[in-house]
């Protein structure tokens, strides 16, 4: 991978890994829509390329644009963000091997610890990451790996990347961090001590809800190296077409998170003063348990909002069906704004655990469409 360069954010995401196509001249990347390459010499490549589930060019101009923007030396490209999570699981853990856990985890990466991980040999422990001391309380002398949100899903908890990393190294453990509700953009993990990087690049990355993929990010060579391994030999790779449609949404991640973060904030600011709403959750209310530490690792505080609703369950539910702009859906990062009541969609999986998610909680990913639109579509499903 090539090392990241002094060039701004920005800069790095529409240049890194993307120079011209030395045969043709193409300013963007082509998409290399092939499964093997030839070899004019047994055992010679003219590229380094012998077949695509080992390496494409595609997906390595994507993996190279995304090491330089975290700030590390090796990225892995997967079909989606579980599978980039199930190659950090097998590439790092062995059964037997405890990990610790956020106590509100998203609920696919519970769903894989636990249903996947567990009968395979994993333990686990579920801990509010924000308690450091309650992290120290948890580690074991099996301890590998401490699995990190932040901004956690779907509640936007925050936890101190850099104290995590220092209690991982402690205890011989790897610190992951799941950057995806940030974006490399607002956030850089490694710089902090972190490990690993982990993204749902179908989220804020791609941006534009028309790709699925996923990554693991991190400057230390042995485990860019596994994290290769694996994907070669464990075939959830992304595809040409995925990876260029990813780095297509990777240009434009700049000035999109900016938008998200402006529109939230204006979101925010109507919850806060409806009488229909309990309590709204984002990191950068002066009254959010984490907005210290997230003012400290974060350069803005994103596009996610989380907020209870009086009224309970069947009010959630009430408000998420009469919105007009806000589309009803799983996912989030796109440019369009979503809504979702995460107690019956993306965090059912979760129910009936210590993980459960009140059920009067909506959540809200504010896209990039005209504010004031937002705010009156929002307004009136509330009212």
């Amino acid at each position: 991978m090539t090392l990241p360069t002094d060039d701004g954010f920005a800069t790095r995401a529409i240049h890194v890994g993307q120079e011209p196509d030395p045969t043709t001249g193409a300013v963007v990347v082509p998409i290399y829509q092939t499964s093997t390459f030839a070899q004019d010499v047994v055992g010679q490549t003219r590229a380094g390329y012998d077949y695509s589930r080992a390496g494409n060019p595609t997906r390595t101009a994507l993996e190279t644009a995304l090491a330089s923007l975290e700030r590390g030396r090796h990225a892995s490209a997967f079909a989606s963000g579980m599978a980039a999570a199930d190659a950090a699981i097998r590439a790092l853990l062995r059964p037997g091997d405890h990990l610790i856990i956020p106590d509100d985890a998203y609920g696919g990466s519970f769903r894989l610890i636990d249903k996947i991980g567990v009968p395979w040999g994993l333990t686990y422990s579920a801990v509010p990451l924000a308690d450091l001391d309650a992290v120290r309380a948890a580690v074991r002398p099996t301890t590998r790996m401490i699995w990190c949100e932040t901004p956690t899903n779907p509640l936007l908890g925050i936890a101190d990347i850099y104290e995590l990393a220092e209690i991982a190294r402690e205890a011989n453990a790897k610190l992951l961090v799941d950057n995806t509700f940030a974006s490399p953009y607002l956030q850089q993990p490694l710089a902090l001590g972190a490990d690993i990087v982990l993204h749902s690049t179908t989220k804020y990355i791609g941006g534009h809800s028309d790709v699925i993929g996923g990554a693991l990010i991190t400057a230390n060579d042995e485990l860019g190296e596994a994290f290769s391994f694996h994907a070669k030999s464990m075939g959830a790779i992304a595809g040409p077409f995925d990876s260029w449609l990813t780095l297509r949404g990777l240009k434009t991640l700049a000035i999109r998170m900016e938008q998200h973060c402006d529109n939230a904030e204006k979101i925010v600011e109507l919850l806060e003063s409806h009488r229909r709403v309990g309590r709204v959750y984002y990191p950068g209310l002066d009254s959010h348990p984490g907005h210290d530490v997230a003012a400290g690792q974060m350069h803005r505080y994103g596009g996610m909002v989380s907020f209870r609703v009086v009224g309970g369950r069947e009010e959630a539910v009430k408000i998420c069906s009469r919105t007009r702009l806000f589309t009803l859906a799983e996912s989030l990062g796109g440019i369009e704004s979503l809504i979702e009541h995460p107690a019956l969609m993306t965090h059912a999986s979760v129910t009936g655990s210590s993980l459960e998610v009140p059920d009067d909680l909506i959540r809200l990913s504010v896209g990039i469409e005209d504010i004031e639109d937002l705010t009156a579509d929002l307004s009136d499903a509330l009212d």
